[in-house]
């Protein structure tokens, strides 16, 4: 088997590449360890900036999410019982984001590929990648666990199959750096059908620390509460998880959280995590692959089809124009645009969250860092502007 791109990872970063590949008139195939139904069922919040929302639209791909998403205008930040809207559409010139779950963007991205003819191999072990610093790379791997081994030769490989994938590894340790910041804090997060509590997100840092108030649909709610990342689940009982939601959501204006059945519910760590380079020889890594967020900025998604969009265009201009001077800057490219994400991420996790390390110094700078939304339309506008999504470097 040969193709021009071979793909290891069918998540937002690889699906994006491919699509953008077809419609450049480019050659690639998928390989994914997972089943299509574990695929699609992983469920994940999502947060669409307001440019990739735009490039689904115009690329086909986003008619469910036009009926089914949610277009936010602006969010609400709480402390001290008090609310903040931000106007990010009045503050960035029009722009906004649309709340629309990431394993419903791969339902549309994996149909859509496939009623294109494109080649997902999904269920496939073993995955390796070869002789990447040659001009001859390939991948291997085994479509059952016992099956024989298949060889797929290509011109690039590119590594969007996460942080425990073969991608990053196949980068030698002693040319990669890689940056990471665990935090002493983690999200338990519910499904709840419920009716909205409230328009728009609401990050708030109050009580024991952050919650996020968000939506799936009209009848079905997701809300997070920070915890201790290796707590039991067990030990969350629903009543305790509603009474830590209306502690930390509730205001002095007779505001009510609106309670019901949860139905879903799990702890997650946060982290961040950057590696560098992000290619090496003809292999490329894009998405959590190269780089992670803690989820309070809602980048992860939009970093990593930011990752596909620069690799699309460099991999375009090498086959029309046979010049290579984009993809040998495309790691540089990425991370001008990942380092902001990850500060991003970073400042507000920090401000949101209540850290045991804390001095009683850094917990009232943080509250600072609120006011100041409140007080500067200035710092009201760089929060805005990063959160609907920074503009993309040529």
């Amino acid at each position: 088997m040969r193709t021009q791109v071979g793909i290891v990872g069918c998540g937002p970063a690889g699906l994006f590449l491919a699509h953008l590949l077809h419609r450049a008139g480019i050659e690639s195939v998928i390989l994914e360890s997972r089943s299509r139904a574990e695929v699609e069922g992983t469920i994940r919040a999502g947060v669409l900036e307001h440019w990739l929302v735009e490039m689904m639209t115009a690329m086909g791909l986003g008619a469910r999410m036009l009926r089914e998403g949610h277009f936010h205008t602006g969010i609400t930040l709480q402390w001290n019982r008090q609310r903040l809207h931000l106007d990010m559409e009045d503050l960035t010139g029009g722009r906004k984001v649309t709340v629309y779950a990431q394993h419903e963007v791969l339902k549309d991205l994996i149909a859509a590929r496939l009623a294109d003819g494109g080649a997902i191999h999904f269920g496939v072990s073993a995955t390796a990648i070869h002789a990447v610093d040659t001009d001859r790379p390939f991948l291997t791997w085994r479509a059952d666990g016992d099956g024989p081994e298949q060889r797929l030769d290509c011109d690039y490989i590119v590594g969007a199959d996460g942080f425990h994938g073969p991608g990053r590894q196949a980068i030698p340790a002693s040319r990669r750096t890689e940056y990471q910041k665990v935090y002493p804090f983690g999200w338990l997060g519910i499904l709840a059908r419920a009716p909205l509590s409230w328009p728009e997100l609401i990050y708030a840092n109050q009580g024991e620390g952050f919650a996020l108030l968000s939506t799936r649909s009209p009848e079905i709610q997701r809300m997070y509460i920070q915890c201790d990342p290796a707590d039991d689940i067990a030990r969350w009982s629903d009543d305790r998880i509603w009474a830590q939601l209306e502690a930390r959501l509730s205001t002095d204006d007779g505001w009510v959280l609106q309670r019901g059945e949860i139905f879903q519910k799990g702890i997650i760590p946060l982290r961040s995590f950057v590696c560098e380079p992000m290619q090496h020889g003809r292999l490329f890594l894009a998405g959590d692959a190269a780089h992670i967020v803690p989820p309070t900025g809602a980048k992860g998604l939009n970093l990593a089809v930011a990752d596909a969009v620069v690799l699309a265009r460099a991999l375009e201009a090498r086959y029309r124009d046979n010049r290579t001077e984009r993809l040998d800057a495309y790691s540089a490219t990425c991370l001008r645009r990942v380092w902001k994400g990850e500060r991003f991420s970073w400042s507000m996790t920090t401000m949101l969250h209540r850290n045991p390390d804390d001095s009683p110094f850094e917990q009232r700078i943080h509250q600072a860092g609120l006011d100041l939304l409140r007080s500067s339309r200035a710092a009201a506008t760089a929060l805005a502007e990063n959160y609907v999504g920074l503009p993309f470097e040529d």
